[in-house]
């Protein structure tokens, strides 16, 4: 988790240093569809976030024709350090395979008792797809409308909290049987031991 963290912190550092200029070499590189005459007004400004990037576009072309051609534009108008982006999600998905991705599966199988464990487990797979299914669904959402690099901050700032959690309430279960976690996971207040 802190591997995933770090990731994240870091794809927004990089995001977040990204410039976005559109000079007259990008400009004759571009199709011939597009008027770049009407992008004379913001040639060789420099915007230091995409969605500012992409709202002075949208001014030059018109709101259709530039979503139509940001596809075309953004790769050639960006600067940024292509190698930190790459070790940070090479990072990422590292990260991930040796954790949570393959960990969370033996994790609840020792965590819940059997009389359960079937059913825990399948709701549990079940939340988990909803989560992902919410979080592709959302993140082009959060890359228009906040930019890149805030949406890998809160991803960011999620992992972090996710770490905190494991930290103080997941417990470890290395070498210990199963029933000695269900002992663990049972285990009756103590005011009710007194009382019994």
């Amino acid at each position: 988790m802190t591997g995933i963290a770090i990731s994240m912190f870091v794809l927004a550092y990089g995001f977040n240093s990204a410039t976005y200029k559109i000079t007259d070499e990008t400009i004759s590189s571009f199709s011939t569809n597009i008027q770049t005459e009407d992008l004379q007004q913001i040639v060789n400004l420099e915007f230091n976030s995409v969605t500012e990037f992409k709202s002075a576009l949208k001014e030059s072309l018109g709101t259709s024709i530039a979503s139509q051609y940001e596809s075309e534009i953004l790769p050639k108008a960006i600067k940024l350090n292509t190698i930190l982006i790459l070790i940070s999600i090479l990072a990422f998905v590292a990260s991930f395979a040796v954790s949570i991705g393959p960990v969370m599966w033996v994790l609840f199988s020792e965590l819940f008792p059997n009389t359960v464990r079937a059913v825990a487990i399948s709701f549990v797979g079940f939340i988990n797809s909803v989560v992902s299914f919410l979080v592709q669904l959302v993140f082009p959402w959060e890359i228009e409308n906040m930019g890149i690099a805030p949406a890998f901050l809160i991803y960011g700032i999620f992992a972090a909290l996710g770490l905190i959690f494991i930290i103080f309430k997941v417990p470890e279960t290395k070498g210990k049987s199963l029933e000695d976690l269900q002992m663990v996971f049972t285990k009756k207040p103590k005011s009710l031991n007194a009382i019994s």
